[in-house]
Parts: C-alpha cells; structure tokens; sequence
C-alpha cells in the first residue's frame, strides 16, 4: 500500500539502491544533503517521469536558475 505522505511513489519507485546495504535510495535521502535550491530541482527531475512530466522539468529549471542568479 501506498504512503502519499511519508513514502509517495513518485519519490520511492527508483531503482536505485545503496551499494553497501541493499536498502532502496529514496529522494529525501539525496536532497537532504544538498541546499534548498539544487534539492528542489533534484526533486522535480527525480518524479517527472511519474508525476507532471514536462512541468517539473521546467520547475526543475526555475530552481537551478534561481540557484545561478545567487
């Protein structure tokens, strides 16, 4: 069953996985390290496929050139 708060599938369906133990790579274990920006572009790009395809992308964008302009 599906946990559209902590653990949606757009963010939890990659095949990713760590090396060391095995354990599936969700997003917020990548963008959590990374700052406001940059994590929100990652965001976009990692569920675009599964979630507002094109939009996303463009939102991804927005986040990287606000990123640039800093």
């Amino acid at each position: 069953m599906s946990d559209n708060v902590n653990h949606p599938d757009h963010y939890t369906s990659s095949k990713a996985e760590c090396s060391g133990c095995e354990k599936q790579i969700e997003c917020i274990d990548v963008t959590r390290h990374m700052n406001f920006n940059i994590g929100n572009a990652m965001k976009y790009l990692w569920r675009y496929q599964l979630k507002n395809g094109t939009e996303d992308l463009e939102k991804a964008i927005w986040y990287i050139k606000d990123e640039i302009k800093k």
